[in-house]
């Protein structure tokens, strides 16, 4: 019985062995053909590099180019602009005179047309500031006053040179203006030869504005005797008449005031009639 059971562990031992033989062979033998698939497959993935030839590449060459010479251009040359000459003023006298009448009348403008402003005494010393050649009209104050007013050159004494005297433009002259009635209407002007009439509508004048004077004024810039003549006119009625010849390079012209004691109306310039009308 003990033998039989001996060689029964022993059978099995030898199974066990040869079953491990096998096994070890097995592996060993997968084990090569493993690395011998590994190492094909290293050898299949294996790119070949490629080994790159340097080829000389020749240099450039620099050329030198020479620049542009610049040409200098001139420079302007300073010419100093010529200095402006002041054109003389001329110098006016202001004289004195003496009046010689008992009693003048001086006025607002250079005539008797225009509105009584005050009046002088005989004897009064007066500064003479200017004056209207056309008229013969000059214009006078108190020594070192600032109220003038114009009175007509024969009732004063004058003493100095009258050529002294400032001419005065009849444009400038300040008028007193009537703060109440507007300007004359319809004016207008016929031409017969050398005399025209000038015309206007009536101005209806309120109780007690009447100035006692003309109540209309004309103030004219007429050709006579190949001049331009200034030429104030006074008159009572809707019309006035004045001399105006041929001869002159200025043109005639005229205007029209209404007037009142307050002062004069806005004037209206009168529309001229040529020759040929």
């Amino acid at each position: 019985m003990k033998t039989a059971k001996s060689y029964s562990i022993l059978s099995r031992l030898f199974l066990f062995a040869s079953a491990a033989v096998m096994f070890l062979s097995a592996c060993s033998e997968l084990r090569t053909l493993y690395t011998a698939a590994a190492e094909t497959a290293a050898a299949e993935s294996i790119t070949p590099s490629l080994t790159a030839t340097r080829t000389g590449t020749p240099t450039s060459t620099y050329t030198l180019t020479p620049s542009p010479t610049t040409t200098r251009t001139p420079t302007s040359t300073y010419t100093p602009s010529p200095t402006p000459t002041a054109t003389p003023q001329p110098t006016y006298a202001i004289l004195r005179g003496t009046v010689n009448a008992e009693k003048v009348a001086c006025f607002q403008g250079p005539s008797k047309a225009y509105l009584w402003k005050y009046l002088l005494l005989g004897g009064s010393n007066l500064e003479i500031i200017g004056i209207l050649p056309d008229t013969q009209y000059i214009k006078v104050r108190a020594i070192g006053g600032d109220n003038p007013c114009w009175m007509n050159l024969e009732w004063m004494d004058v003493r100095g040179d009258i050529n002294a005297l400032e001419p005065i433009d009849p444009e400038d002259v300040e008028l007193p203006w009537s703060p109440y009635y507007s300007a004359l209407t319809n004016v207008s002007a016929v031409r017969n030869g050398t005399q025209v009439t000038i015309s206007w509508n009536l101005l209806n004048l309120r109780a007690g504005d009447d100035s006692l004077q003309e109540p209309y004024l004309v103030e004219a810039w007429v050709c006579q005797e190949g001049e331009i003549r200034f030429i104030p006119i006074g008159s009572y009625t809707y019309l006035a008449n004045v001399i105006d010849e041929p001869g002159c390079e200025e043109p005639s012209h005229a205007r029209v005031y209404g007037v009142e004691k307050h002062g004069y109306t806005p004037y209206v310039v009168v529309p001229w009639p040529d020759f040929d009308q």
